[in-house]
């Protein structure tokens, strides 16, 4: 009896070991995965398909071990990627053809794009019910840095307004990260704000969002994914992978609802509520923020191009084939 019941034992044991062995083999394991470090200029509800796809799982799907940096401000994301600091950066292409304009040979290509116009929004000190462009005249707006995505955008969103730039205090002096630190210590009457921090500050009692930048701008390749151009030449696979878990996270934003992605995005947004989260979300949708795929088109990349040579950023247009590569044609 003893004997029988030491054999049932000892294969119950060999079953419990062989079944484990085998879920080990048949899970993905961590260390197969490529590893591919992301520069992102904010972390923001704004880039909701991007959060979709890390926290569905949809990179390790493809194989790839992401790791997202905080790398705040356009500048600062492109020198992480030629410094070799990151693999990829996620920000205004517009730095990208900084990069190219200044003689780089190793310039960035973007090749993937993710939001098709400005995510920021214009908060006040008072509560403005139906803001116009007007409601800035003699005012003061921290816009960001001179040159930065953010501040070209509400640039060309008062000249669609036919608004006339003199008659507002466009302050550019403080940087991109402290815009929101800033307009809490009293500088400027209105601030333009990324979400969760346009938000935040609603809740606090210190501002009021009162206009969207990117509805008054129109569309274009807001935000993108870029690399190096030798990286991609070598890594293609790779980059062909990150591009389908992106597009990935744009089709779960575009067919779920604002609830459904805010659970699955909130982890990202400690700090937030869900239905803070849930809130922004469709702040954004409602704004039509994200593109229906990662393809960049040259008209919208020439709608950027024509904001940058409006400002005197850049003299004239750069070879769209050079910087952009679509790899879903």
């Amino acid at each position: 009896m003893k004997k029988n019941y030491f054999i049932i034992t000892v294969f119950i044991f060999l079953i419990i070991v062989i079944t484990l062995l085998l879920s080990k083999f048949n899970k993905p394991v961590k260390n197969d995965l490529t590893k591919v470090r992301l520069a992102e200029v904010t972390h923001s509800v704004f880039y909701a398909p991007l959060y979709a796809a890390i926290e569905n799982g949809y990179f390790e799907e493809e194989g790839i071990d992401i790791e997202l940096i905080l790398t705040s401000g356009a500048d600062k994301v492109s020198a992480a990627v030629l410094s070799n600091t990151v693999e990829v950066g996620f920000a205004g292409p517009e730095s990208a053809i900084y990069v190219y304009e200044n003689g780089e040979k190793d310039y960035l290509v973007t090749f993937a794009g993710l939001t098709k116009r400005d995510g920021q929004f214009i908060v006040s000190r008072e509560k403005i019910d139906n803001f116009k462009i007007e409601d800035l005249y003699g005012k003061e707006i921290l816009v960001g840095r001179t040159g930065g995505m953010p501040a070209l955008n509400f640039l060309n969103g008062v000249k669609n307004s036919k608004g006339n730039i003199s008659k507002i205090n466009v302050n550019t002096a403080v940087d991109f990260a402290s815009l929101s630190g800033s307009f809490i210590g009293g500088v400027g009457d209105f601030v333009n704000l990324f979400e969760p921090n346009a938000t935040k500050l609603e809740n606090e009692g210190l501002g009021y969002v009162v206009g969207s930048v990117g509805e008054l701008s129109g569309e274009m390749p807001y935000t993108a994914f870029y690399a190096r151009k030798s990286y991609i030449e070598n890594n293609r696979q790779t980059i062909e992978k990150f591009n389908k878990a992106i597009n990935k996270g744009i089709n779960f934003v575009n067919e779920h609802t604002d609830m459904e992605v805010a659970e699955v995005i909130l982890k990202q947004f400690p700090d937030n509520s869900i239905n803070e989260v849930e809130k922004i979300v469709k702040r954004y949708r409602d704004a039509d923020s994200w593109l229906d795929n990662t393809t960049i088109s040259e008209e919208s990349f020439k709608n950027l191009e024509n904001i940058m040579i409006d400002n005197e950023l850049l003299d004239d247009y750069v070879p769209f084939l050079e910087l952009v590569i679509n790899l879903n044609e």
